[in-house]
């Protein structure tokens, strides 16, 4: 009697036998696909195609490979006058970070071709860090780590080693909480302990470079002073595990992540301070001294940032 494992096995083989053929078909009529923007996919044939069944959304079957069952809503299709480029518009937005399976009926006098739609995997990861760095930036959308970041940003030399810390302390502590979660939390279902196994590891990483700091550069080890043990419990530093846990990062993901993630809080650091030592010769109302035109400089700086929303460069 053929157990439920074995029928799915069985599923799985005559799928993979019924679109090797179509795949490799494909292969050799596609010359190159590629999103464009968020709602456009460009695809780029190997010889001219027939303009009528190109343009004709009704022979497209187009959806994300982990869902299947929910087709996207092509709007339009057109085709270059060569022949060889078409372009696909989508009423809505599309999830470029996930893999699209596009099956067009009657290409080329192919009953049914079947292609996929990705972003280089080199790409995805520049993306999740240069999001990191600025489009959600911890601290300017995030709104996370600001008693370090108000803390630590008067001086230029001060935030600069405060940010390199923090990048430092980020990459690490992520990479050690993704191999604790991965290896040891989910195999014994340890999930709901993931917060203070990750303040624990946070903790050690902060005491090594605290020691590390003691003897290398005593002078930014007490320029530092309270806020080096602030780091241990950020939200900022803590941020960066639970998305990771949420979004089940690989290693690569992570890395990229957590150094997108440092990089982005050294960048702020420094914007700020910079901003800091100019404000000190600037004759400010003794109302808005201090914190109170720190907090409006950090709110300019955060509609700024506002301006990368959108940005996609990979």
């Amino acid at each position: 009697m053929m157990t439920l494992k074995n029928s799915k096995l069985v599923v799985l083989a005559l799928l993979a036998l019924f679109l090797t053929p179509l795949l490799a078909q494909a292969e050799g009529l596609i010359a190159g696909q590629k999103f464009k923007g968020d709602k456009e996919i460009v695809v780029t044939f190997a010889d001219p195609v027939d303009k009528a069944v190109v343009e004709n959304v009704a022979n497209y079957t187009i959806y994300e490979e982990p869902d299947p069952d929910i087709r996207l809503v092509l709007e339009t299709a057109t085709l270059s006058e060569d022949g060889k480029v078409a372009s696909l518009f989508f009423k809505d937005a599309l999830n470029t970070a996930m893999t699209h399976v596009v099956n067009v009926k009657g290409l080329a006098g192919i009953e049914s071709t079947t292609f996929k739609v990705s972003k280089s995997y080199l790409g995805y990861l520049f993306g999740i860090m240069i999001s990191a760095l600025l489009i959600n930036n911890f601290v300017f959308t995030k709104y996370l780590g600001l008693c370090v970041f108000f803390g630590t940003s008067k001086k230029k030399s001060t935030a600069k080693g405060m940010g390199v810390v923090f990048t430092i302390v980020m990459v690490v502590s992520a990479i050690m909480s993704w191999f604790f979660y991965n290896f040891i939390l989910i195999p014994y279902n340890l999930n709901f302990l993931q917060i203070v196994i990750f303040i624990g590891l946070v903790s050690l990483t902060v005491q090594a470079v605290d020691t590390v700091l003691r003897k290398v550069n005593p002078v930014l080890f007490n320029s530092f002073g309270v806020f080096l043990v602030l780091v241990i419990a950020n939200c900022v530093i803590i941020a960066v595990p639970l998305i990771v846990a949420n979004n089940n990062y690989n290693i690569f993901e992570t890395f990229m992540l957590a150094l997108g993630a440092g990089g982005g809080f050294l960048l702020a650091l420094y914007l700020m301070s910079s901003v800091s030592e100019r404000m000190q010769l600037a004759n400010i109302p003794p109302t808005f001294k201090g914190l109170p035109i720190a907090f409006i400089v950090a709110g300019q700086f955060a509609m700024a940032f506002l301006g990368f929303s959108g940005l996609q460069i990979f």
